[in-house]
């Protein structure tokens, strides 16, 4: 398969970066929110750097959550990426030197980019430039909407204490109009978070709502088994005749 041109691929690359970066203002308005220091906001997005385990982690606070719930509900979220770095290692074959670096920028879009490429070369292009873009961009801006809403005062007169949430949900959007397992896990997790809310402290219910992963992928295998019964059963059937 023959490679894309350089160009095209850090153009594309360019523009996720640029497009998903500047939501790292409405995580850093939201890190003011839940009471964090400018600084403490600006080190998460430094050294975490994964949106959506950064906007778990200071929502989970923003609700009340004990900071070791808060802490684990994050780290549950960002453990997608190892599995994102079991592709893209053997996808990049990136030299041994650069993977400690490369690794801070394992995340969704830059796995996005990179998976989809033709080949080796745009893929190591498209996730280096990919990754140095939104790093670069998701900390200038959480640094601008941290230092905007710490100016502003009590976030919540002005109604940005929910922008967080909602950079969030705009984000997971998409992969709920796929449907499938994907929705049907969203769908059964919103329940049972839900459900959750009124019977244990803040920050817990989005640890319930975990469980929505292995149930649906119980019921995958649960079908699928069901349907290979079936299967086997006509078989059976159509040799007897």
């Amino acid at each position: 398969m023959a490679g894309r041109p350089d160009r095209a691929v850090v153009r594309d690359s360019l523009a996720v970066g640029l497009t998903v970066g500047v939501s790292g203002v409405a995580f850093g308005v939201t890190g003011t929110a839940a009471h964090l220091t400018v600084w403490q906001t600006c080190a998460l997005s430094l050294l975490v750097f994964t949106g959506a385990s950064q906007f778990a982690l200071v929502g989970s606070l923003v609700a009340g959550a004990a900071p070791l719930a808060a802490v684990v509900g994050a780290l549950f979220l960002g453990v997608r990426n190892s599995f994102y770095g079991l592709r893209l290692g053997a996808r990049l074959e990136l030299p041994r030197w650069t993977r400690p670096f490369a690794a801070q920028t394992v995340i969704d879009e830059t796995a996005a980019v990179a998976l989809v490429q033709p080949d080796r070369r745009s893929a190591r292009i498209g996730f280096t430039v990919t990754g140095v873009t939104l790093y670069l961009v998701w900390n200038a801006t959480t640094l601008a909407g941290a230092v905007g809403a710490n100016a502003l005062g009590d976030t919540s007169r002005y109604g940005l204490d929910v922008a967080g949430p909602a950079v969030f949900l705009a984000l997971l959007a998409p992969r709920l109009r796929e449907g499938g397992e994907e929705c049907a896990v969203g769908l059964l997790g919103a329940v049972l978070a839900l459900a959750a809310v009124p019977l244990l402290p803040a920050g817990v219910p989005v640890l319930v709502a975990l469980a929505a992963v292995p149930a649906v992928a119980w019921a995958r295998g649960a079908r699928a088994g069901r349907r290979r019964d079936v299967n086997g059963g006509k078989s059976e059937k159509e040799e007897g005749r």
